[in-house]
């Protein structure tokens, strides 16, 4: 009897590193796909803030040269998203991270909404038009198809690894499709109704939500709900 009680306890502790391993691999899969997402989106948005600005210098376009710049944004809060991921072995480099990526992420989305305001504040005053870009149509029109696939699925890995950092990242990625819609609205209705203001009254009701959400990371908390 004291044989199969010794015999029986062994047992579990076994059980309990596999369910573990289990685990462990679970989340390394899910990180290693976190990254692929943000290397993806790190890629894109360089591309994107390249075309944009070269096609707004171009064209004499404070809106698509506003894009671009809001792009070196998106770059600075992926590369942050990149060194939570990179952290997420070590649980005391993992929790620091996640500490220091939501503030910072969060001190860019204020920065975000501070550079929109000013720029549709002084297209107000200005009147100054969205201007005529075919390269910013069609650079508009991928960042509505791309941006909402990327910040849909590193929300889902966020979600699952529990991180606010990552979901803030996420939230700036989908921003990002807002603005292009925006441009895109703009440029058109500009074009076909000569409508000038419609791009920057639509990028100023945008900067509450936006300052938000960086507010709620300056202070250490996902506005995104995910942890």
């Amino acid at each position: 009897m004291p044989v199969m009680r010794r015999r029986r306890s062994l047992s579990w502790p076994h059980s309990s590193e596999s369910g573990d391993r289990e685990l462990t691999t679970a989340r390394v899969a899910l990180v290693r796909r976190g990254l692929v997402l943000t290397y993806v989106t790190l890629a894109y948005n360089c591309l994107e803030g390249v075309i944009a600005v070269g096609a707004g210098l171009v064209a004499g376009s404070i809106a698509l040269v506003g894009f671009g710049l809001d792009s070196l944004i998106e770059v600075s809060a992926s590369v942050t998203a990149l060194w939570r991921l990179y952290s997420d072995r070590d649980l005391a480099r993992r929790a620091r991270a996640e500490r220091i990526g939501l503030r910072v992420i969060g001190a860019l989305f204020l920065g975000l909404a501070a550079y929109i305001a000013a720029d549709a504040v002084h297209a107000l005053l200005a009147r100054t038009p969205p201007e005529r870009s075919f390269v910013g149509i069609a650079l508009a029109a991928a960042s509505l198809v791309v941006m909402p696939f990327l910040a849909r699925a590193k929300r889902q890995v966020a979600v699952a690894i529990g991180s606010g950092a990552l979901a803030a990242e996420a939230q700036q990625t989908m921003y990002c499709t807002y603005l292009s819609a925006i441009l895109l609205a703009g440029l058109v209705l500009n074009a076909t109704l000569g409508w000038w203001w419609a791009d920057p009254v639509a990028a100023l009701v945008m900067v509450p939500f936006i300052a938000r959400e960086g507010i709620e990371g300056v202070r250490g908390r996902s506005a995104c709900g995910c942890c």
